[in-house]
C-alpha cells in the first residue's frame, strides 16, 4: 500500500477561524489560462478520485472484515488500535494539515473522502479516527500556539500520539455556555475539578483537549478556555461506558480532582474558548456528514445484495415493486446528502462562509443514514436481527450521528436563524 501524496492543486486546511468574501468575476471567452485552470481542476480531481479508490481498496482488505468482530468485542478494550499505526504510516491521518506539522496537505474535501471510505467499512472505527484527527488535532493544529502545535499534533498524525476531544458533561451537552469543569490558575498551572462525559477516545488518549471554565458563571459565553490534558495526569480518572452502537469506539467518563495542568498547555486564548469550540464543531459537523454518508452507503449495498438472493413468493424480493421503490428512495436520499456534504467541504475548503451549510448538510446526513439504515435493516427481515448480520449493526450505529457536534434539533434552530438572516439555498 503507497502512501498517498496529493496533487499540487490541493490546499490545506484553512483556520477553523478561517473566513473570507466570496468572490465573483465577469463571463469571458475560453482563454489559455482557463485551459491551464480547468487542467489543474481535472487534475485535482483524478488525484482525489485516486485517493478515494485506495482507501476503499484498504477499508474492503482490512476494515471491512473485522467490522463484525470489533463490534462484538469487550468494550472496555475495543479499539482497533492497530488502525492508528497503519493510517499513520500511509500518511492518511495528516490528510488535511500541513506539511510543516507532519501533515500531508490535502484539504476538507480529501477529509471527507477518508471519512466517508472509512465509515463504509466501520463507522465505529472511523468515528474514533475522526475524533483524534479533526477534533483532536485540528484544534491543536488550527488553534493552539506554534509551539504547543509543534508539541503533539506531528506525533498525532504519525499515528504515535493519540487523541480526544471532551465539552460534554452530566448537565451540559449541545449547550457549551454550561460547561462547568473549574480550571483555577494557580501561578504556572491551571488546576482542575469536575467531570466530563461521554468523551470518545478518552479511555486511552494520550492527550485530551478538554473544554473549561476558567472565569465567569455557567450560561456565559464568556470565560470558557481549552486546555491540553496528558491522559496519565495524576488526580484524573477515566472511566469506561458502555454503548448501543458505535461499538469499535471507546467511549469514557472523565474526573477531575484537583488535576494539575501547566499553564503552557493552554490551547489557544484564555476565556475565549467558547468561540473556538463553535468553530471546531462547526468544522466537525462537515466531517460527520461524510461518516454517515459512509454508513448509509455501507447499508444500501448489504441491502441491495440481500435482496438480489433472497428469494420469496416465488422470486427474488429485488423484483417486487415495493421493494426496488425502496432501493431507489435510498439511492435518492444518499445521492442528496453527497451533494451537501461534498459542497459543504469545498466551502470550508475555498473559506467562504460555510457554517450553515454544514449545519444542513449534518442533519440531512445524519437523518438520512437512520432512515436508510432502519430499511436496511426492514428488508432483512428476522435475518437482519441477528448479531452475525451488519443489518442491526447499522441500525445501531447510526443514531448517534443525530446529536453528534450538536442535536439535529439544535442545527435546525441555528438554520432557521441563518435564514432569517438572509441565508437562501
Amino acid at each position: 500500500m503507497s502512501t498517498w501524496t496529493p496533487s499540487s492543486s490541493s490546499r490545506s486546511s484553512p483556520r477553523c477561524n478561517a473566513s473570507r468574501p466570496r468572490t465573483t468575476t465577469k463571463a469571458s471567452l475560453p482563454s489559455r489560462k482557463s485551459d491551464d485552470r480547468s487542467s489543474a481542476v481535472s487534475e485535482l480531481a483524478a488525484s482525489r478520485e485516486s485517493f478515494r479508490a485506495e482507501v476503499a481498496r484498504f477499508t474492503a482488505a482490512e476494515i471491512t472484515p473485522n467490522a463484525t468482530a470489533w463490534d462484538q468485542t469487550d468494550p472496555d478494550d475495543s479499539y482497533p488500535m492497530q488502525l492508528f499505526t497503519r493510517l499513520g504510516e500511509l500518511g492518511w491521518l495528516g490528510v488535511g494539515f500541513n506539511e510543516s506539522l507532519g501533515g500531508s496537505g490535502g484539504g476538507p474535501v480529501d477529509r471527507c473522502i477518508l471519512f466517508e471510505e472509512l465509515a463504509y467499512g466501520s463507522a465505529g472505527a472511523a468515528l474514533g479516527l475522526y475524533v483524534h484527527t479533526a477534533l483532536a488535532a485540528g484544534a491543536l493544529a488550527n488553534i493552539a500556539d506554534r509551539e504547543l502545535g509543534e508539541r503533539f499534533v506531528p506525533g498525532m498524525l504519525a499515528g504515535t500520539t493519540t487523541g480526544a476531544w471532551a465539552y460534554a458533561e452530566p448537565d451540559s451537552g449541545a449547550d457549551v455556555t454550561q460547561v462547568r469543569l473549574a480550571a483555577r490558575r494557580d501561578g504556572d498551572s491551571f488546576v482542575l475539578n469536575g467531570s466530563k462525559m461521554y468523551i470518545t477516545n478518552a479511555t486511552f488518549a494520550d492527550v485530551i483537549l478538554v473544554v473549561v471554565r476558567t472565569s465567569g458563571e455557567p450560561g456565559k459565553l464568556g470565560g470558557l478556555s481549552v486546555l491540553a490534558v496528558d491522559g496519565n495526569s495524576e488526580g484524573l480518572t477515566r472511566s469506561s461506558m458502555h454503548k448501543l452502537g458505535m461499538r469499535p469506539s471507546e467511549l469514557a467518563e472523565l474526573h477531575f480532582e484537583n488535576c494539575v495542568v501547566p499553564a503552557d498547555r493552554l490551547v489557544g486564548e484564555l476565556d475565549k474558548g467558547f468561540r473556538q469550540c463553535l468553530a471546531v464543531l462547526s468544522q466537525g459537523r462537515v466531517f460527520a456528514g461524510a461518516l454517515a454518508l459512509g454508513l448509509g452507503r455501507a447499508a444500501l449495498d448489504t441491502t441491495i445484495a440481500h435482496v438480489g438472493t433472497r428469494e420469496q413468493f416465488g422470486g427474488p424480493l429485488a423484483a417486487k415493486q415495493v421493494v426496488r421503490a425502496t432501493i431507489a428512495d435510498m439511492t435518492t436520499r444518499l445521492r442528496t446528502v453527497r451533494h451537501l456534504v461534498y459542497s459543504a467541504a469545498e466551502k470550508l475548503e475555498t473559506g467562504e462562509d460555510y457554517d450553515t451549510d454544514a449545519s444542513i448538510a449534518k442533519l440531512v446526513a445524519s437523518e438520512t443514514a437512520t432512515w436508510v439504515s432502519e430499511r436496511c435493516l426492514h428488508l432483512h427481515g428476522a435475518q437482519g436481527f441477528m448479531l452475525e448480520s451488519p443489518a442491526q449493526r447499522f441500525y445501531r450505529d447510526c443514531k448517534i450521528n443525530e446529536w453528534g457536534e450538536g442535536a439535529n434539533e439544535l442545527q435546525r434552530e441555528m438554520i432557521f436563524e441563518a435564514v432569517s438572516r438572509g441565508y437562501r439555498p
